[in-house]
């Protein structure tokens, strides 16, 4: 295959599929019905002038008898005056009207069976139209809810071109939306690490910083001692409680060596 028809194949094809991508079937059919209307029409407009000539025919051949009767009446008036002659040239004249009357005759014949095939033939076709007209808006009115249920579907399933520039154009203001937040947080871990100065509430001064961390320490460690504080407070009790069980002790023990005592020596005494 030369390069000139693989050239002319390759256009062909493209631009078929271009057409074909063009193409709405409903547009197709109107211009289809339109055009066998206009069909219609031509056919009706032929069988117009079939009838109208046919009907000057008949105009013409009433005439043409209207004439030879006249003639034939001539004729019988001439010979009844005995002018033979005369009546012989208006028999003649008579001869050459039905002649013409003949002639007309039969191209009467000829139209009106022109008329009555061009009248059949626009009752045949008028009804075809008629059956395409009604095909033709089922089909339409087919296409157009198919049509409405492939976009209705598309729309659910987001495949449509329009719902897929939605769908970026969400996608891409989440991001930007996480984007900014991100560099919001970032700024703010800086900003509080003195990483970075405020600018808009004036510069830090960095011994203000270091004394502002010492503070927080401070503050810190206060809390500590505090609680420390509180669980010795707790536990001082119960050492208390202990001492004095032993010291009660001690003296129970006291009392009773001294008691023993003293009745040791009694028996001595007497």
């Amino acid at each position: 295959m030369s390069v000139m028809k693989r050239v002319s194949l390759i256009f062909r094809a493209k631009a078929d599929k271009v057409l074909d991508r063009m193409e709405d079937p409903r547009e197709t059919l109107d211009y289809s019905y339109q055009q066998q209307v206009e069909m219609l029409t031509r056919v009706r407009r032929g069988v117009a002038d079939v009838a109208t000539s046919r009907k000057r025919v008949e105009l013409q051949m009433n005439q043409l008898q209207k004439e030879s009767d006249k003639r034939e009446n001539q004729a019988r008036s001439a010979l009844s005056q005995g002018r033979e002659d005369l009546a012989r040239a208006a028999l003649q004249q008579k001869s050459n009207l039905q002649s013409q009357l003949n002639e007309l005759q039969g191209q009467y014949a000829s139209l009106q069976e022109q008329e009555e095939k061009l009248t059949l033939a626009s009752q045949r076709l008028d009804s075809k139209v008629q059956s395409f007209r009604t095909k033709k808006e089922t089909i339409k009115a087919t296409y157009t809810a198919a049509e409405a249920q492939t976009r209705i579907n598309e729309a659910f399933s987001g495949i449509s071109e329009e719902m897929g520039d939605v769908g970026m154009a969400i996608q891409r203001a989440e991001d930007k939306t996480s984007q900014m937040q991100a560099r919001a947080g970032a700024i703010d871990e800086l900003l509080a690490s003195g990483a970075l100065e405020d600018h808009v509430g004036g510069q830090q001064d960095q011994i203000q910083a270091e004394l502002d961390k010492l503070g927080a320490d401070h503050s810190v460690e206060s809390e500590l001692a505090r609680m420390k504080g509180e669980l010795d407070a707790g536990s001082t009790p119960q050492i208390e409680a202990n001492s004095s069980g032993t010291a009660s002790n001690g003296t129970a023990s006291s009392d009773s060596g001294t008691a023993s005592d003293a009745s040791a020596a009694e028996p001595q005494d007497g």
